[in-house]
């Protein structure tokens, strides 16, 4: 790993540890193992570091939701396969997963990279089974940015659950919550 994704790897984790407020520079360098010069090589504040972490990790949520992914399949099937990948990229990686959920809407991640797709046109993926979805009369009308929110949420909130060890998520739930994010969107 690089001096610059130490860095980033450390933020995370002590935004995940410590919350942000409480990251600084100092434990930043500590945490990665660098000198604290080295640190402005790559970033001029706090902020910039916090965006790149939330930028990478936008780009790795983009690149795990389309693992898979058929164009070919069945609506049905497309759905259920990017709330799989949605959910299964929280288990794997559940610091990028409650950094993303956190921070999406905070004032300290910039407007651009708020708006970002996420890698792999996975944004643009997602809202276009919506948007068929609604097209074929499957989906409710709703704007297509609240339903991929709403979808984005119940997964948001089965994980945090399933990260206080609320309950577990085995395959029978998996496919629960699966079908209960296609049902929310039925008309």
């Amino acid at each position: 790993m690089s001096k610059k994704q130490d860095i980033m790897a450390a933020t995370l984790d002590l935004i995940h540890e410590e919350g942000l407020q409480a990251v600084t520079f100092s434990k930043i360098f500590k945490r990665a193992n660098v000198g604290s010069g080295t640190i402005y090589n790559y970033f001029a504040n706090k902020e910039e570091i916090v965006n790149a972490v939330y930028k990478e990790a936008r780009m790795h949520l983009g690149e795990y939701l389309v693992q898979g992914f058929t164009p070919e399949a069945s609506l049905y099937e497309r759905f259920k396969r990017l709330q799989l990948n949605r959910l299964q990229f929280g288990i794997d990686f559940p610091k990028e997963f409650l950094f993303i959920d956190s921070f999406s809407f905070s004032p300290y991640i910039s407007h651009e990279l708020r708006n970002m797709d996420d890698g792999d046109n996975s944004r643009e993926v997602v809202l276009s089974v919506i948007v068929e979805g609604q097209k074929q009369g499957i989906f409710r009308e709703m704007e297509s940015h609240l339903s991929h929110q709403l979808i984005h949420g119940i997964i948001s909130s089965i994980l945090k659950g399933y990260y206080v060890q609320k309950y577990p998520l085995d395959e029978i739930q998996i496919q629960q919550v699966l079908e209960s994010s296609w049902k929310a969107l039925l008309v």
